[in-house]
């Protein structure tokens, strides 16, 4: 997964910008990984094999009994575990339903699942006061029977979701402080959820190997140093090109990521998701004629997919060439020539595909992108660890309820 296909490729990464961009990036990751050593960045303990989830096995065996996962949270409270989700799906034996938005449409389709009797509820917020959060659990507990059935990971202090969870004697799973939402992926926030799905949560963490290997590393420097080059002149948005739509929430997740880490005192990076090759037919004129102010990350699988074969029987003389393809070699086809044009019109892109599917290679992906954005930050200089702009949003939602 982590090859030269990563690496940005074009005029800008000749030149002398980029050599001095590449030393201070390496210098950077130095720092970072002196940083790890010494225990300076709490969060990434999430990270490491022996890190001790705050769940025991007995509560995972107590709610592994139910066929039906509802997962409600907000943001990075519930994106990375949607994208452990999508990327398992096909493996996944549950039905997991995720609440992270405020939609009728989301309730509306609960209501018509079969058996939701046999269901549990996992309810996630860092600081137990999620708004929206909030809002879901309540309209769920006014149709359904949630007693006995809820999980609430969130804060040990007082909140509106500890009440709850005293009020209904709910399981409570502890969300460390200094654990902050959208870097939480591989703590109790996804990897509970993970557990219950049957996946192997010490699979996922593979930190200390990472910053040790030599392919892992050059990618990451390469691809920071590539970024920094391509901000500085004027390219601050990042689309990624999505030819599998089970990567397709992997693509949010990272898209929070870089927008809560770096979109501080006007700097930051719009990164924007293009399912394709739905989007061929949208936005790839835009892409490949309009502004150059954009550069590409393309998402795929090597996975064989089992589809069938277009069929002979509807194929006219003039599409001959799809005659017996299988839609992966389709896809596959439609990639390469976009990467192909990308490469001839110069247009700066990177590509990760996707191999075995398996907890080491996606745990290896968050971890290689949540360092990827913690090395920018330190390089544009801003905090990536908070995000003070939003909390004036929800200040005035309150007030504006409160009337």
């Amino acid at each position: 997964m982590l090859n030269k296909k990563n690496f940005f490729s074009g005029p800008h990464f000749n030149s002398k910008e980029f050599r001095n961009n590449l030393k201070h990036t390496k210098r950077a990751f130095d720092l970072l990984k002196d940083d790890l050593k010494k225990f300076k960045i709490p969060l990434f303990q999430s990270y490491e094999k022996d890190y001790i989830l705050d769940f025991t096995p007995k509560t995972v065996k107590k709610f592994s009994r139910y066929k039906n996962i509802i997962i409600i949270g907000m943001g990075g409270s519930i994106l990375g575990t949607k994208s452990i989700y999508s990327f398992f799906k096909n493996k996944i034996k549950k039905n997991v339903f995720f609440f992270d938005n405020l939609d009728e449409k989301l309730h509306i389709e609960i209501t018509k699942v079969k058996n939701l009797k046999n269901s549990c509820f996992i309810v996630v917020s860092k600081s137990g006061n999620t708004l929206e959060t909030i809002t879901n659990l309540g309209i769920l507990f006014s149709k359904f029977s949630i007693k006995n059935k809820l999980i609430i990971i969130t804060q040990m202090k007082s909140s509106a979701l500890t009440n709850i969870a005293k009020k209904f004697n709910a399981e409570i799973i502890r969300h460390k402080n200094f654990i902050s939402g959208r870097y939480s992926v591989l703590s109790e926030v996804g990897m509970f959820p993970a557990v219950l799905m049957g996946l192997n949560a010490k699979k996922f963490k593979n930190l200390k190997k990472l910053v040790k290997n030599k392919n892992f590393v050059s990618s990451l420097i390469q691809n920071v140093a590539s970024i920094y080059t391509l901000t500085k002149k004027g390219s601050k948005n990042s689309v990624i090109l999505s030819y599998d739509s089970s990567l397709n929430d992997l693509s949010y997740w990272y898209q929070q990521l870089s927008g809560e880490s770096l979109g501080k005192k006007g700097k930051g990076i719009t990164t924007i998701l293009s399912p394709a090759p739905r989007d061929h037919h949208s936005q790839l004129q835009l892409y490949l004629d309009g502004p150059k102010d954009k550069f590409f990350t393309f998402f795929n699988s090597s996975q064989k997919l089992s589809y069938g074969k277009v069929s002979k029987k509807i194929v006219t003389n003039n599409m001959k060439f799809l005659e017996n393809k299988k839609l992966e070699h389709i896809v596959k086809a439609q990639s390469n020539a976009t990467k192909n044009i990308f490469s001839l019109k110069k247009i700066p892109f990177r590509e990760f595909v996707f191999n075995k599917k398996n907890e080491q290679e996606l745990g290896t992906i968050f971890t290689f992108f949540v360092l990827e954005t913690i090395l920018l930050a330190r390089l544009i200089n801003v905090n990536p660890f908070d995000q003070p702009a939003v909390e004036q949003v929800k200040l005035e939602t309150k007030k504006i309820l409160l009337k």
